[in-house]
């Protein structure tokens, strides 16, 4: 299906059709679960949130809001700023239940313990870095966001936030050096 009859449906759905969600719903799911498995691609095996956990909750949070959706590019932007504040709240819950906030005691090897905590340490640390870089440059770490949680394509990425491919390009250079001098300290 075109971009252009998601977005009709998008439309249709924000205006009370329960026709368009139900047409809509497997073209988007799809293409949500494919974004979510290519953030779990470097994950650990271990990972107590699942790609199809996040899509399922990324949609139950879009279903119930009355947002006026422009258009395709719209609503995968909007679903990867989930995507990201879910997985940023899922790391905070499971540090804060390895601190003790868990009344359930489970045993872990050593090595198991230090897996799970530098996957949720790099999910929040990636969260920090990413807010960081947009205090000082929000297109930036818009382009990042979009390009790493919503999988989008440069050209994708230009269209969502109105600039040049180009500008993309060096957006992207730049915000991934910087990305990854803030990580290595």
């Amino acid at each position: 299906m075109s971009n252009e009859n998601i977005t009709h449906l998008l439309r249709q759905w924000r205006e009370g059709s329960d026709d368009a969600l139900e047409a809509l719903t497997p073209l988007v799911y799809d293409q949500l679960r494919r974004l979510a498995g290519r953030i779990f691609n470097g994950e650990s095996q271990g990972h107590t949130l699942q790609p199809t956990a996040l899509v399922n909750e990324v949609f139950e949070r879009l279903v119930d809001k009355d947002i006026d959706w422009q258009d395709r590019s719209h609503f995968f932007a909007l679903s990867s700023r989930l995507m990201r504040r879910i997985l940023v709240d899922h790391a905070n819950a499971r540090l804060a239940q390895k601190r003790g906030g868990d009344a359930i005691r489970v045993s872990f090897s050593e090595e198991s313990l230090r897996a799970r905590s530098a996957d949720l340490a790099e999910v929040l640390s990636l969260d920090e870095a990413l807010n960081e870089l947009a205090s000082f440059d929000s297109r930036k770490s818009r382009a990042l966001e979009l390009h790493y949680f919503a999988g989008f394509s440069y050209k994708e990425i230009a269209r969502a936030l109105r600039v040049a491919e180009s500008t993309v390009h060096q957006d992207l250079r730049t915000a991934k050096a910087w990305l990854n001098n803030r990580l290595s300290r």
